[in-house]
């Protein structure tokens, strides 16, 4: 696919599907197509659930109520398990998040050329759909969840005891102060920089490995190899997911109790 209408090498075909449509350039760049996707997933997700709740039945439920419902229970149990405080704000943060999320990785699974071919032919040079694969998208909602982890160690131990938790843990003593701000600064920041990074790295490992399989194979071989792949991906997809809702709801936890 090329947006020229001329035959891509390999390297040209890995390199346009790996180029996003922005908007501006360099630090203020904005990636339009993955905003875009993550908006429309968005609001999938609050329609979808919306419709069913609306529509529930005490009878004998429907597929898609059944499904929801023991998604719904799923989570709840999770976050029961986990979370230790007291909020009404973390149980739908993280089905928001796993729904979302897992929604986002999915696009992965879509024919690598379906939707940005389609776009192509409305004169959209450029269109990556798996926005979970694009670093900002990832560090923008582990950075959220960064906020609330600052939001609940305020409300829950106040300035002051927020503060004293970065100064006098885990070394007890005034002379320490330096080391345990030191200590627990690396540690508070490295918690949305590691949630962000690794659900980015794991979803642009897999998309990469579908354009690879798209690029340099002939098509009518790339079944043998996608299918697979495609099966496997199914469970990265559904893990990573879990993994960003469980840690959020963790660090959340963490952040409500007394050490």
């Amino acid at each position: 696919m090329a947006a020229t209408g001329d035959v891509l090498t390999s390297q040209g075909y890995i390199s346009h599907h790996l180029t996003h449509l922005q908007v501006g350039s360099g630090f203020w760049a904005l990636n339009i197509d993955s905003l875009l996707v993550s908006v429309v997933l968005g609001i999938l997700f609050l329609w979808l659930f919306h419709s069913v709740a609306t529509r529930a039945t005490s009878g004998v439920p429907g597929k898609l109520q059944c499904a929801v419902e023991l998604l719904v229970g799923f989570v709840d149990g999770a976050v029961k398990d986990v979370f230790h405080g007291k909020s009404k704000l973390v149980a739908p943060l993280a089905l928001t998040i796993f729904v979302w999320v897992f929604l986002m990785n999915a696009m992965d699974l879509l024919p690598v050329d379906l939707i940005p071919y389609g776009a192509q032919l409305l004169g959209v040079p450029y269109l990556r759909v798996v926005p979970s694969a694009d670093v900002n998208i990832t560090m923008s909602m582990a950075f959220g969840v960064f906020f609330l982890i600052i939001y609940f160690s305020i409300k829950e131990k106040g300035v002051s005891g927020f503060v004293k938790e970065l100064t006098l843990q885990p070394l007890n003593h005034w002379t320490l102060i330096p080391v345990n701000l030191v200590l627990e600064t690396v540690s508070l920041i490295a918690k949305p920089i590691s949630l962000g990074l690794r659900l980015f790295g794991n979803m642009y490992a897999g998309e990469m490995i579908f354009i690879l399989i798209a690029g340099l194979l002939p098509w009518w071989s790339q079944w043998a190899l996608n299918v697979p792949w495609a099966i496997f991906h199914i469970l990265i997809i559904t893990l990573q997911a879990f993994i960003f809702m469980i840690l959020s709801v963790v660090y959340l936890s963490m952040a409500s109790e007394e050490h």
